[in-house]
C-alpha cells in the first residue's frame, strides 16, 4: 500500500520543482525528502526521479504518480474537513501566513484568542507577501493566508479558493517634519509630484500598486529608495529621504521626525483571508478567520467598516 506521507513528498516535489523547495514547503530537511522518495520508488518498483543538471526532475512514472497523489491529498483534505465538521470541534493544526504588517498587527491578538478558546488547536504562522501567500495556500503549504488588495487595484484570487474580509486599512503619507505639507490636515497624491519616494521592493504587489496609482494621476514616480520593512521606510523618511505611503495596520511607533497626513481621496487597503474551498467546512478554519476579524475590529487605527458587498456579517466567514 502506498504511504500517504511519501505521496505528500512527491506532491511537494511536483509543485515546487526541486528537492530544496519541497523540503521548505514540508518543513523538513532535504535529506528527509530524498529518503522518502527512495522509499516510495522501492514501493512502486519504478524510478520516479531523474537527475537534471544539478537538480532533479520527475520521470514519466513520477509525473503520473504525482497527478494521482494530488487527487488523493485533495480527497484527504475533504475528508478531514468533513470529519472536523461532523465533530464540530476546533482541533488539529492550522498553518497561517500573513504579509508582514498584518502578521504584526493581527497575529498576537488573534493567536491569543484562539489559544484561550480552543486549547487543543495547534497554530503555526509565517510571514509571506500576498501573492506568495496565495501560492502557498494553493500548494497546500499553509491552510490560510491573510492577503491584501487596494481600492483601485485588486489582487486576483484564483479559483478553488474561498475569501473572507478581515478589515479595511487607511494609509497616510509619511514625510519629514520639515516638509512644506507636514502641517496639512489632508493631502492629495498629486501634491508630491516633485518628491522622491521610498517604496516597497520592485515586484511586490504594493510596489506595483504605487506605480500604477501615481501614474494614473499623471505623476511619473521618482523612486529613490526601496525597503520591505515599514520601519525602515519610516527611518529613511525621518532622515529626510523622501516620502512614503504608510498604512496604519501594524505600523507601530513613528519616529519623532516623521509627520503622517491622511490622503484626501478614499484610498484603502482591503485585508482578506483566503483558504482552499476543499477545507471550507473545517471549524478550525472558520475559528481562525473569526479570530483574525475580531483582532482587526479591535484596532483603532485601521478603518474597519461594517458589512458590505465584500464584507459579510457575522456568521459564515465566506464572501
Amino acid at each position: 500500500m502506498l504511504n500517504l506521507e511519501r505521496l505528500r513528498t512527491l506532491d511537494a516535489l511536483a509543485r515546487h520543482g526541486s528537492v530544496s523547495g519541497a523540503a521548505d514547503g514540508l518543513h523538513v530537511t532535504t535529506s528527509a525528502v530524498s529518503q522518502q522518495m527512495s522509499k516510495l520508488e522501492r514501493e512502486v518498483g519504478q524510478q520516479l526521479l531523474a537527475k537534471n543538471g544539478r537538480g532533479v526532475r520527475l520521470t514519466d512514472a513520477g509525473r503520473l504518480l504525482a497527478d494521482h497523489a494530488a487527487k488523493i491529498l485533495s480527497q484527504v483534505a475533504v475528508a478531514q474537513s468533513d470529519i472536523e465538521a461532523q465533530r464540530g470541534q476546533v482541533v488539529g493544526e492550522v498553518r497561517i501566513a500573513a504579509f508582514p504588517t498584518a502578521a504584526r498587527g493581527l497575529f498576537p491578538a488573534a493567536l491569543m484568542a484562539l489559544r484561550a478558546d480552543h486549547p487543543d488547536l495547534k497554530l503555526r504562522t509565517t510571514e509571506l507577501e500576498p501573492e506568495s501567500g496565495i501560492r502557498a495556500v494553493l500548494r497546500g503549504d499553509v491552510d490560510l493566508a491573510v492577503v491584501l488588495d487596494w481600492s483601485n487595484k485588486r489582487l486576483p484570487v484564483p479559483g478553488g479558493l474561498a475569501k473572507a474580509w478581515i478589515l479595511d486599512d487607511a494609509p497616510d503619507i509619511a514625510m519629514p517634519a520639515g516638509h512644506p505639507l507636514a502641517d496639512r490636515a489632508e493631502v492629495d497624491l498629486e501634491d508630491f509630484a516633485e518628491d522622491e519616494w521610498v517604496s516597497w521592493p520592485e515586484g511586490e504587489f504594493c510596489y506595483d500598486w504605487l506605480m500604477f496609482t501615481l501614474r494614473s494621476k499623471g505623476i511619473e514616480p521618482r523612486i529613490a529608495h526601496l525597503a520591505g520593512e515599514h520601519h525602515t521606510q519610516l527611518a529613511l523618511i525621518d532622515a529626510g529621504f523622501g516620502v512614503c505611503v504608510a498604512p496604519r495596520l501594524g505600523r507601530g511607533p513613528v519616529p519623532d521626525g516623521v509627520r503622517l497626513v491622511p490622503v484626501r481621496q478614499t484610498m484603502r487597503r482591503h485585508v482578506h483571508a483566503v483558504w482552499r474551498t476543499d477545507a471550507d467546512r473545517r471549524p478550525s478554519i472558520r475559528a481562525a478567520v473569526e479570530a483574525l476579524r475580531a483582532a482587526g475590529q479591535a484596532l483603532e487605527a485601521p478603518v474597519a467598516r461594517g458589512p458590505g458587498p465584500d464584507r459579510p456579517a457575522s456568521g459564515s466567514p465566506r464572501t
